[in-house]
């Protein structure tokens, strides 16, 4: 059985089961606890962090290693050009989608902590399991573990806006010089799973984690963003990317 291991509501999980999907592969979303997913990812990867892969006796930690191993083993519909130029262009903008999507992460983070009842939390907890069970003590408990792991203050909050406005200044310029449909080339690649991966929390996108009806709560500064970012070329490409190519054959929920 073919296992993915994820965080529901992460970034980088969204992007490897896109990848996933996109190779049209059977596969399970297998939710782990926070912290103690480590035991998990540690033992078989020695790597502290999701997505894992499990692919038969194979295990594959990180999105971008996904990516690379599903080409490699599963060739159709093929994530990464093969012309050496346009391959290092992917591979270049997927390793500035993956800081990119650390900095979309704490700077949500910062404002998802301030509320006390965020569905965003509510997503963590799951809808079952030991942790919503005991969701009165999890509750603060996953606030102050991500508060922690990810440094988000206000100051790191702020740096991070600044980082998020620069890098989508670069990525709308990258997908304008390449004709406004794709980032690299003329169809989907892993270019474009990931820098979409990454926005998607950024625009609320319809059926994924984040769209606005699973987050009532909204602060203003996410809402202003969100609108700032439909109205530009690259906001708009997200948005059809989801709606064209975004064929999930999973449930973001998981298991």
């Amino acid at each position: 059985m073919r296992i993915l291991y994820q965080f529901p509501l992460s970034l980088f999980c969204e992007k490897a089961r896109w990848l996933l999907d996109h190779k049209e592969l059977h596969y399970v979303a297998k939710n782990l606890t926070p912290g103690f997913h480590r035991l998990t990812t540690q033992h078989h990867t020695q790597s502290k962090h999701l997505p894992v892969l499990k692919d038969d006796n194979k295990w594959i930690a990180d999105s971008s290693k996904i990516a690379d191993y599903l080409d490699c083993y599963y060739p159709e519909h093929a994530l990464i050009r093969s012309e050496p130029e346009l391959r290092e262009r992917i591979l270049e903008i997927d390793a500035l989608s993956q800081a990119f999507g650390i900095h979309v992460r704490r700077w949500l983070f910062y404002f998802i902590l301030q509320f006390e009842h965020n569905s965003a939390i509510e997503v963590i907890l799951g809808e079952r399991g030991w942790l919503r069970d005991l969701k009165a003590l999890a509750r603060p408990t996953i606030k102050f573990a991500i508060n922690s792991y990810h440094h988000i203050t206000g100051d790191t909050a702020l740096e991070s806006k600044q980082k998020i406005d620069a890098m989508i200044e670069q990525f709308n310029q990258i997908l304008v010089d390449n004709g406004g449909q794709y980032m690299v080339a003329d169809r989907l690649t892993l270019a474009d799973i990931a820098v979409c991966s990454m926005i998607a929390p950024l625009m609320m996108i319809e059926s994924t984690p984040w769209e606005r009806e699973q987050h009532s709560e909204t602060a203003p500064e996410v809402m202003a963003f969100q609108h700032y970012l439909s109205q530009i070329p690259l906001g708009q490409y997200v948005q059809r990317i989801y709606e064209q190519e975004r064929n999930a054959r999973v449930d973001w929920r998981g298991i």
